[in-house]
Parts: structure tokens; sequence; C-alpha cells
């Protein structure tokens, strides 16, 4: 007796489908640090650095600068533990502490450099250090 095999390139997709949709919650560790997002772009002088921090204070912010080193930190305080008559079933949001520290190609001009903060979003520009270059000098 011969058995023909039937081709069914979509078998098994459709269970695989119903299971993640059925599958358990995923769990987030709310205090897990989060990492900072940010963009970099560079012009003739500068650097603009765009940095995510949603959630946090300007306070709460502190940027160091070393030659071309920066390191952005913060600090992310929970509120309140629960509301005044229950308490958390479910938490996701962040707190704690989080820091991106990250290199540049050119030293930073640290007494030109600027912070702004507004919306969650941190903005720096870093002027580049200007280089001194070599000069002659004349013998007289």
């Amino acid at each position: 007796m011969s058995s023909l095999l039937r081709y069914e390139p979509l078998a098994g997709q459709f269970d695989g489908l119903i299971n993640q949709l059925f599958r358990p919650a995923q769990r987030w560790d709310a205090g897990a640090p989060k990492p900072i997002r940010l963009d970099v772009s560079e012009t003739e002088g500068a650097y603009k650095v765009a940095a995510e921090l949603p959630g946090v204070k300007k306070d709460e912010i502190s940027v160091e600068i070393d030659g071309n080193e920066v390191v952005i930190s913060a600090e992310v305080k929970r509120e309140k533990e629960a509301s005044e008559n229950g308490k958390y079933v479910h938490s996701e949001r962040f707190y704690g502490k989080t820091a991106r520290r990250f290199a540049l190609a050119h030293e930073i001009d640290q007494s030109r450099s600027e912070a702004k903060f507004a919306d969650g979003i941190l903005e720096l520009t870093l002027p580049k250090k200007i280089v001194a270059t070599a000069t002659r000098l004349a013998i007289q």
C-alpha cells in the first residue's frame, strides 16, 4: 500500500500563530536600567547630541565631559508605591539609575558646551576644541 504525501506549506504555521496569540504575557522588570538612546550629529565645529530621558526631571540629570568622552547619567525616583486605596497589579514604568558613556572623534571644549532639557529630550551642543597648529618662529 503506497501513501501519498501532501504538500501543505502552511501546515503548522496556523498552530504557531494561535499559540503566539494565547501565550502568557511577558513580564517586564521595571527596576532594570533602561539604556539611554541617543542621536549624535556632527557639524564642522561641534557635535549635537539628542538623548531620550523620558520621565526624568532636569535636576536628576548629570553630564560629564572629559576630553572626548561624554557621560550622561540620570536617576528616576518612584513617586509613590501605590495609590492611596490600592496597590499596583502591574507596573512597567522605569525607576532607578541609568547612564550612557560614549567617545567622540575630537576633544570637546567644555567651556562652550551647552545643555537643554525639554519634553524628555536632553540636547547637548558640544563644540570641538580648537587644536593649535604648529607655527614656525622667525629667527632674528
